[in-house]
C-alpha cells in the first residue's frame, strides 16, 4: 500500500512530463531512506536543467523496482560494479546509519534555502557499489541532482512540500515532490 500515492502522482501528470516507466529485476540501489551532501562545483544536467550535484549512500537491494527508462534506458546495470537507484516497496530493507533493516517510516517536510534544507533526486541515476560492506549490508555511492523533481525535471524550490523515508533531521533527504 505503501507505493499507492506514487502511483497517483504518475496517473495525474501530463504524458509529456511523465517517466518512461519499466520494472527491472535483480540488484538496485534503494535510497529511499538516505540523506545527500552536495558535491561542492559538480553538477548534473536532467532533461537540459543543470543542477548540483549529490551523492548518497544507498543499500544495495535484489528485487523487482520500478525505472525511469528515460534516464537508465534499460534494466541493464549501467556497468560493473555499478548499478541504478531505482525504487522499490520492500517491507524492509538497510538503512542508515547502521544499516540494519526496518521498516520505513513515509514522512513529508517542507524544503528550505538552509544548507541541509533541501532534497535530492536519487531515482533511476547510477551507483558505483563500495568495495567494503556494512554489517553485511552491500552499499553503493548514487550520485543525482539536488533539488530536481522526480516526476517533471524541475528544480524544486524552497518551500515545497516533498515525500521521503528518510528520518527526521537527515539533510538533504532523497524524496519526492508533491507535483
Amino acid at each position: 500500500m505503501r507505493y499507492l500515492p506514487a502511483v497517483l502522482i504518475l496517473i495525474a501528470l501530463p504524458a509529456a512530463a511523465s517517466p518512461k516507466l519499466a520494472i527491472c529485476h535483480g540488484e538496485y540501489a534503494l535510497c529511499a531512506s538516505s540523506s545527500t551532501v552536495p558535491l561542492p562545483g559538480k553538477t548534473i544536467t536532467v532533461g537540459g536543467r543543470v543542477f548540483a550535484a549529490g551523492v548518497s549512500v544507498c543499500p544495495v537491494i535484489n528485487g523487482a523496482a520500478i525505472a525511469d527508462l528515460n534516464l537508465t534506458g534499460s534494466c541493464t546495470p549501467p556497468g560493473p560494479g555499478r548499478v541504478w537507484s531505482l525504487f522499490g516497496t520492500p517491507a524492509t530493507y538497510p538503512q542508515p546509519p547502521d544499516w540494519v533493516p526496518a521498516a520505513p517510516v513515509d514522512r513529508a517536510f517542507v524544503t528550505t534555502s538552509k544548507p541541509g534544507g533541501g532534497m535530492s533526486n536519487m531515482w533511476s541515476f547510477p551507483c558505483v557499489k563500495r568495495a567494503r560492506t556494512v554489517n553485511g549490508v552491500q552499499l553503493a555511492d548514487c550520485y543525482g541532482p539536488m533539488n530536481e523533481s522526480p516526476w517533471t525535471g524541475q528544480a524544486v524550490p524552497p518551500g515545497s512540500t516533498v515525500g521521503t523515508a528518510a528520518p527526521v533531521g537527515a539533510p538533504n533527504p532523497v524524496g519526492g515532490n508533491a507535483p
